[in-house]
């Protein structure tokens, strides 16, 4: 990871100076004019330093909001990719209706995501070389704090990528409780895993039958943290951890298949949340529940028309085996249930319905608490990850009637997928403040773009962080 360290000015040695757009240039504002420079988030260009100085990159920062400042920090590292030190003075240009600290770790969160590279599997790589930027600025020890928290949190959103991106034939729910053990172990928090015999006595019967048709058996994974003092609340996250998604009896097609080791976004997302909170020290208990399965075709998979029970009672008419995340929470959501915390938020790959109604770059929100629900928003918009928020119309709750059983796993064909999916999920909370993430689309970009890189996104990270250091009891 880039060290980040603020500075009063810029020190002598580095390689490269990123300045704002609109600063003083002399003689190369004629050169930036004719190759077509525009004052953009995340344009970026090359200028010669002054006096046989180190070169300059000029920056674009638009209307220099923290989202411009994100996407400046990605110009920056992908400009200045092979130069081991840089600095910038980027924060001079920051508004008065946009606070320092804000900017530079908005600035920080952009530099250090865009720098990320999943290089596992790979002979020969091109990682990034950036080793150091300092960040020129005013604040001195409040500065460097603010450096050190957005590192922080973009250095946990980086490892939930490296979750994503890891094959799930290696990256099987055994290893995920391994490595989430791992995580425990460094950052002092408690970690306790289910293995299937533990699953079977739990009576997770909706976990059970989603893992039951693969080779690999399920886990259940909890991690605890308790803050510095007196808790001011509760907070239970749930992420959805099937690490790959066959779709089952009910086989996904070829391409659809291609990208589902994604399917375990959700829990990329809470238990990378889980690594930084020791580091961040928010005020806040915090409980995380992560179901981790693979859903796969056998001889001993759930057959469409199935009915399994759930840990709380109720059964549920099993009618599309590809419906299956909504089965490993129901049994996640009902244990985070059970313990009475004030509040629950889940994060999930849940439905394709989310990605056709709200794309790749914004999330779908719901839940049973309106303040809940805002509060999750407010969280989402600090920290550049967009949700949106959509209902719960109890109109639609019929969608969900088996004739056979308690509920089914489906709704109607082509009939308000995501929130038939959050419908579902609402059935296993028992009345606790409860809001839902539906993640399908932004937790995978196709392409690189901004402080995005091809592959998993870490969405949810900043998000879930942010929430749980601002979160105000209901």
């Amino acid at each position: 990871m880039i060290a980040f360290r603020g500075a009063a000015e810029v020190p002598p040695g580095v390689d490269l100076v990123a300045v704002p757009a609109g600063a003083d240039l002399g003689e190369h504002t004629g050169f930036l004019a004719a190759v077509g420079f525009e004052d953009e988030p995340g344009r970026a260009q090359v200028v010669p330093g002054r006096g046989g100085g180190p070169p300059r990159l000029v920056v674009g920062l638009g209307e220099r909001s923290a989202e411009d400042y994100r996407l400046a920090g990605a110009a920056i590292t992908r400009a200045a990719w092979s130069a081991p030190r840089v600095a910038t003075t980027v924060l001079a240009a920051a508004p008065r209706t946009l606070a320092r600290g804000v900017a530079a770790g908005a600035l920080v969160e952009g530099m250090a995501l865009a720098s990320y590279r999943y290089t596992a599997f790979k002979r020969a790589g091109r990682p990034c070389r950036i080793g150091a930027v300092d960040v020129v600025g005013t604040g001195g020890r409040r500065l460097q704090a603010e450096l050190d928290r957005a590192a922080a949190v973009a250095g946990a959103a980086c490892w939930a990528r490296d979750l994503v991106n890891e094959p799930a034939g290696s990256l099987t729910p055994d290893r995920l409780a391994g490595l989430a053990v791992e995580m425990g172990q460094r950052h002092a928090l408690a970690v306790d895993v289910l293995d299937e015999a533990a699953i079977v006595d739990h009576r997770l019967g909706a976990l059970l039958a989603v893992a039951q048709g693969s080779a690999v058996p399920p886990r259940l994974i909890r991690v605890a943290y308790e803050p510095p003092g007196p808790p001011v609340a509760t907070v239970a996250l749930v992420g959805k951890g099937v690490t790959f998604d066959s779709g089952g009896l009910s086989l996904k097609p070829a391409d659809s298949m291609m990208a589902m080791k994604t399917d375990m976004a959700g829990a990329a997302a809470v238990l990378a949340t889980m690594s930084v909170l020791p580091a961040r020290r928010p005020a806040v208990r915090v409980l995380a529940v992560v179901p981790a399965a693979e859903n796969m075709p056998g001889g001993r998979s759930v057959k469409p028309g199935d009915v399994v029970r759930a840990r709380n009672g109720t059964t549920i008419e099993v009618l599309n085996t590809d419906a299956e995340g909504r089965l490993v929470l129901a049994d996640a959501l009902t244990l985070a249930a059970e313990a009475k915390p004030d509040a629950i938020v889940d994060v999930a790959t849940l439905t394709g319905a989310q990605k056709v109604a709200l794309g790749t770059r914004v999330a779908a929100l719901m839940g049973n608490h309106d303040a809940l629900v805002d509060q999750v928003r407010a969280a989402a918009d600090r920290a550049g990850e967009p949700a949106w928020p959509l209902p719960l119309p109890a109109v639609y709750r019929s969608h969900i009637d088996s004739p056979v059983a308690d509920l089914k796993n489906i709704g109607e064909a082509g009939v308000a997928g995501a929130l038939i999916g959050g419908l579902f999920l609402q059935e296993f909370v028992a009345g606790v403040p409860w809001a839902h993430l539906d993640i399908a689309g932004p937790a995978r970009a196709e392409r690189d773009d901004g402080y995005l890189t091809a592959g998993g996104t870490g969405w949810g990270v900043r998000t879930l962080v942010e929430l749980l250091c601002s979160f105000r009891p209901l």
